[in-house]
């Protein structure tokens, strides 16, 4: 009897091994669970916040700044817009922080110096809607439009408002590039000195190079102002009246609308994210980070859809054709964003954007080719 009850406690002891093994296989998040995120996205290091982002403010402000200027007529030459976009100065308000928007455009994927120089192009088409601010537009020449509800808006020969199409194409080659091709990337994360007990790591900051990565990936999308930070879904609530012009307004409205709860969906995954790198789980870290990329994928796609399918709309419905620019300008900004997304390519893009402008724009668009697109981009995004 006694050397039976051994037999089986050897065996147990030679299966135990074996057991724990197969748990840790089956559930790869046992030893994940101790990463917690904060309420806020707030990290500290000896009593100081480790969390900074001012060069992000910076970009987004003067992003806000040269699209407002864009609406004003003869605001800036061209060429006084350009400086202004690929070097931080020339604005009415002198910048010290040494930022500037057009390094930061398209830098995370290869079309770079081509996307770039259709937003400098932008500029230079701005000039021609200027000379024409207080005409009446025409197919074929710029000026202003006035709606069915009488909203005005100015527009180039094609019907195209230029300061739409820079601002939401912003949204991608701005603001999304940067986040997801770039900041919150393992390959970006892993490439500097990440051990904050090596004060040669910290260089004199409160923060590792891999902290500093995400907190500037999460300042592209939150670093306007605080108020996106907190409570149960005011990550989303966009800055003060007047201010922000960019992808966080665009999540107030997908969470407000079609894609409820999404805003928590990214602020909690940058919260826990960021957890995850002081505790040196880089698993739940890149697992934060696609949940972040396919979330702002949606955002970008939905817009496009959105903008698209309500001029489709309109035109089906009889509506006047002047109705329709206003979302079509914004679409055709949101169909550029899309080559920063997973959804499409550069090519791609540039295709959908040269069959929105071909021949007479916006003035000769049909029912169907707007459709086409809809339909193209909800079967890649599956929205």
């Amino acid at each position: 009897m006694n050397l039976s009850k051994n037999f089986f406690y050897i065996i147990f002891l030679l299966a135990a091994p074996l057991f724990i093994v197969s748990c840790d296989k089956d559930d790869n998040h046992d030893s994940h669970i101790h990463v917690v995120a904060p309420a806020t996205y707030e990290f500290e290091r000896n009593g100081e916040s480790s969390v900074s982002f001012s060069g992000q403010t910076c970009r987004l402000q003067m992003a806000t700044d040269i699209y407002n200027a864009m609406n004003e007529q003869n605001a800036f030459t061209a060429a006084e817009f350009e400086t202004m976009f690929s070097d931080g100065t020339g604005f009415d308000f002198a910048y010290d922080c040494g930022k500037n928007i057009g390094s930061k455009t398209s830098a995370g994927q290869g079309s770079a110096v081509t996307v770039r120089q259709q937003f400098i192009d932008m500029f230079t088409a701005l000039q021609d809607v200027y000379a024409n601010w207080d005409n009446i537009a025409t197919n074929g020449t710029a000026g202003y439009i006035t709606t069915s509800g009488n909203s005005t808006y100015q527009v180039d020969s094609k019907g195209l408002e230029i300061d739409q199409a820079f601002i939401k194409g912003l949204m991608g080659a701005f603001v999304v590039d940067q986040i997801s091709n770039n900041y919150i990337t393992a390959s970006k994360l892993d490439g500097g000195c990440n051990d904050p007990s090596d004060a040669a790591c910290l260089d004199g900051d409160n923060y590792t190079e891999m902290e500093h990565y995400w907190d500037e990936g999460y300042g592209y999308l939150y670093g306007y102002n605080n108020e996106h930070v907190g409570g149960t879904d005011n990550n989303a609530n966009g800055p003060a009246e007047g201010k922000g012009v960019l992808v966080n307004k665009y999540l107030k409205k997908l969470n407000d609308g079609s894609h409820p709860g999404i805003a928590n969906t990214i602020y909690d995954a940058f919260k826990l994210g960021r957890a995850a790198i002081v505790a040196g789980d880089y698993i739940i870290r890149d697992e934060q980070a696609a949940i972040i990329m396919e979330n702002l994928d949606k955002i970008i796609a939905q817009k496009a859809i959105d903008y698209l399918s309500g001029a489709a709309s309109t035109l089906a419905d009889g509506g006047a054709r002047e109705d329709t620019f206003h979302g079509l300008s914004e679409g055709y900004g949101f169909v550029l964003s899309l080559q920063y997304t997973s959804y499409f390519t550069n090519s791609e893009v540039t295709s959908m954007l040269d069959q929105m402008m071909e021949g007479d724009g916006f003035w000769n668009i049909t029912v169907d080719e707007l459709n086409t697109m809809v339909s193209q981009i909800q079967s890649v995004s599956g929205l």
